[in-house]
């Protein structure tokens, strides 16, 4: 199926570039544009992309607050926000509204490419190290989460709660059966019980969850 695609940034080079990058690659359609946070909550209502490429710095309403808007208003709608990793300090900010992966703007083409495949596919941008690094600079300052104790989440088990942590470290399934000695199948299978426990909506949320409740801090 061909992945529906707004583009969302105020610069017209940046939404030129990408139409242009995106048109070489048969699985990706361009279906609207927008200059402004406001203008992407009404094209995404309009046109219902799967995936919202959105810039995160923008007059007027941000990337942010229109992130919160979409996905709240279709759930089934994935934003991917673009950022420059040494400027934006609204990281925390952008996945607590619904952001499920980030572009970096000067990454490589074929990462991009990438990038909005896996989000349209249903899944979030974790494992790749442009996102662990973010999550691991902001999201884990104490201005954006508070320093707790590690607290229990209500009804996961033991070992959904290893696999929470480990999640919120970055880690990979592949990874998450190697530290735990299980099957990438079983790593599998216990990610997905959290996400339907936790009324998650991916695997960011996840990440989002084990910060929160002190299961990750900066220093362990």
């Amino acid at each position: 199926m061909t992945v529906r695609i707004l583009l969302v940034d105020d610069q017209p080079l940046v939404r030129s570039g990408l139409r242009v990058l995106m048109a070489d690659d048969p699985g990706l359609e361009v279906v609207g544009e927008a200059a402004t946070g406001a203008e992407a909550v009404r094209l995404a209502r309009d046109v219902h992309p799967d995936v919202v490429v959105m810039d995160i710095r923008m007059p007027g309403m941000d990337g942010i607050e229109a992130t919160r808007l979409i996905t709240a208003d279709r759930a089934a709608t994935r934003v991917l926000m673009l950022t420059t990793f040494d400027e934006d300090a609204h990281v925390y900010g952008a996945l607590r509204a619904g952001a499920s992966g980030f572009l970096v703007k000067d990454m490589a083409l074929d990462d991009i490419l990438a990038a909005v495949h896996v989000v349209a596919a249903g899944d979030a941008l974790i494992a790749p190290g442009v996102t662990r690094r973010l999550i691991a600079d902001f999201v884990g300052r104490p201005e954006t989460v508070p320093r707790r104790s590690p607290q229990p989440v209500a009804g996961i088990t033991e070992r959904e709660r290893e696999v929470l942590t480990l999640i919120g470290r970055g880690r990979s399934n592949t990874e998450i059966a190697e530290d735990l000695f299980i099957s990438v199948a079983t790593a599998k299978s216990h990610v997905s019980r959290l996400l339907a426990k936790l009324g998650a909506r991916d695997r960011i949320e996840l990440v989002i969850t084990a910060y929160e409740t002190g299961l990750v801090t900066p220093d362990r």
